[in-house]
């Protein structure tokens, strides 16, 4: 099982890549709860979280995604190809591979 939150700034896009990431994780038949959220609920979400990846347009916040998991959780910002394609699947495996 691989939890995976995703941020944006709103939660809107992010919602509608997370339902292409759950459909590529059925698909690959990979365990997976993958949620969106806007970033100003990230101080009560990323406990739950084993990845946090971040939409394009928050990219920014990534140094301070890391101060606050105190560097517990790998983040990383989605590649903007995949994001502005919807690509479910290949924001998914960045998550697994992120994971490790």
């Amino acid at each position: 099982m691989i939890k995976i939150l995703l941020v944006c700034n709103a939660g809107m896009s992010t919602s509608m890549l997370m339902g292409k990431m759950t459909a590529a994780a059925k698909e690959q038949n990979i365990e997976a709860e993958i949620w969106a959220i806007p970033d100003v609920r990230l101080n009560e979400e990323w406990p739950k979280a084993d990845v946090i990846l971040l939409g394009p347009q928050v990219a920014y916040l990534k140094a301070r995604v890391e101060t606050v998991t105190q560097g517990t959780r790998p983040v990383a910002a989605i590649d903007m190809l995949s994001y502005g394609r919807m690509n479910g699947t290949s924001v998914l495996a960045q998550a697994i591979a992120l994971k490790g």
